[in-house]
């Protein structure tokens, strides 16, 4: 359903939201990124499979292979996307000289690797959640590169 007003309204509280974390990451990086970090959902499931996320690259190759019974919850899916795709970027910075978290005018978090490229990794999330591709340790893999 198109409802102008309500897009409107959208449009422009996305962007206040935006403006705030971009602010918000400007001010203090090292706090933004430790509450993208936290992924709460994805550890969770981790966890139930016994696996415990450490920050690492292997951690990604270990949650690509997870049985993802979180599938049967199509609620769930997408938050648990979004956890994918901080804990990805998170590892990126952590690992990745020169990458950061920085944030698009619409108010989404991406990863800047220091070559200048931009990486939608909760996009990423979101799709491995889904469907399982990319796999979080190819998408490492191909940010590592540059």
């Amino acid at each position: 359903m198109n409802i102008p007003f309500l897009a409107n309204w959208r449009n422009r509280h996305g962007a206040v939201q935006g403006a705030a974390l971009a602010s918000a990451l400007a001010d203090d990086p090292e706090g933004v990124a430790e509450l993208f970090a936290e992924c709460e959902m994805l550890r969770s499931q981790a966890r139930s499979a016994g696996l415990e996320l450490d920050g690492s690259p292997a951690s990604l190759e270990a949650l690509d292979q997870l049985m993802p019974r979180w599938r049967r919850d199509p609620e769930a899916v997408p938050w648990l996307g979004n956890d994918a795709g901080f804990y990805l970027g998170t590892v990126i910075v952590r690992a990745a000289e020169g990458a950061r978290w920085q944030v698009w005018p619409n108010g989404q978090p991406v990863i800047r690797l220091a070559s200048g490229r931009e990486l939608n990794v909760i996009e990423t999330g979101v799709s491995w959640a889904m469907t399982g591709s990319p796999e979080l340790s190819q998408a490492y893999a191909e940010a590592s590169e540059g």
